[in-house]
């Protein structure tokens, strides 16, 4: 293997949720191996602003769309933007975008966590935006892929989309168990359903050439509390959280050509908590 194998040759890339933090990075990722980032965000702005790094850093050519994942006519709509706008079909796909409860210091005030009050109008918000998001968006621009004979699809699962979440990490001293905050089963859910989502489409599309795989990471940092991060990585064989950058040559590999015999897989990059 070389490392041309690791190039895109100026293909096009949806990132979904391509204005938030990991999204971001995966951009950056494409570009970085002379793809082309097309970013995909709610929210316009954010979707500009990663547009507007990107170009400054490298220098490369970038869409940006805002997009509600949630509705199947707007995804038509800019795969026809797209299309029109960069002269191309998408190439590659990246299912990124989702809803991510945080758990710091000043996260979580209330108990709707907890499975026993969880409403079922968050359980179909987030199972609407997470998993039918990537699913809407997986049967469109793949669709798309197939129609001519090539594409890569990466779905972004987690390191809790192989192993249950340890509520303890959640817990806080002198709060009574009823009352204790925890990572809401939505995102269980989630994120297992993603790998199961990954494996149908690598084998549904393997006659069109498009391949697909998920990324399972771990924790990355951004600004966690002393406390959550002391008991989190008590958890992690490597002792820390990962950086922001630290999945970009996982996104990298999965993208490209270095990957050409990989499909229907889930690669972990979680500093080893799973093996725990």
């Amino acid at each position: 293997m070389t490392l041309e194998k690791f190039t895109l040759n100026n293909e096009l890339v949806l990132i979904t949720g391509g204005g938030g933090l990991l999204g971001r990075q995966h951009a950056e990722a494409i570009a970085e191996i002379g793809g082309v980032p097309v970013v995909l965000d709610i929210a316009k702005t954010k979707a500009a602003e990663t547009a507007t790094y990107l170009k400054k850093v490298c220098t490369s050519e970038v869409f940006y769309y805002k997009v509600d994942i949630t509705d199947e006519e707007a995804l038509n709509r800019v795969l026809g933007e797209i299309k029109k706008d960069a002269g191309r079909t998408p190439y590659g796909l990246i299912n990124n975008a989702g809803i991510d409860p945080k758990f710091d210091q000043d996260s979580c005030k209330t108990t709707k966590s907890r499975l026993e009050n969880f409403p079922l109008e968050q359980w179909n918000k987030e199972i609407r935006v997470s998993l039918a998001g990537a699913f809407l968006c997986s049967k469109i621009f793949g669709t798309e892929m197939c129609k001519h004979g090539r594409g890569v699809i990466i779905n972004i699962s987690s390191d809790l989309g192989i192993i249950a979440p340890d509520q303890r990490i959640y817990k806080k001293e002198g709060v009574p168990e009823d009352m204790q905050d925890v990572k809401p089963v939505t995102y269980s859910v989630i994120k297992h359903g993603i790998i199961g989502l990954t494996k149908y489409l690598a084998t549904y599309w393997a006659n069109c050439g498009i391949r697909c795989n998920a990324l399972a990471p771990g924790g990355a940092f951004n600004n966690h509390s002393d406390e959550f991060i002391e008991k989190l990585t008590s958890h992690i064989p490597l002792g820390r959280m990962a950086r922001i950058d630290e999945y970009k040559s996982a996104i990298q590999f999965l993208v490209s050509d270095a990957s050409s015999y990989m499909t229907g897989q889930t690669l972990i990059l979680d500093g080893g908590r799973s093996i725990w």
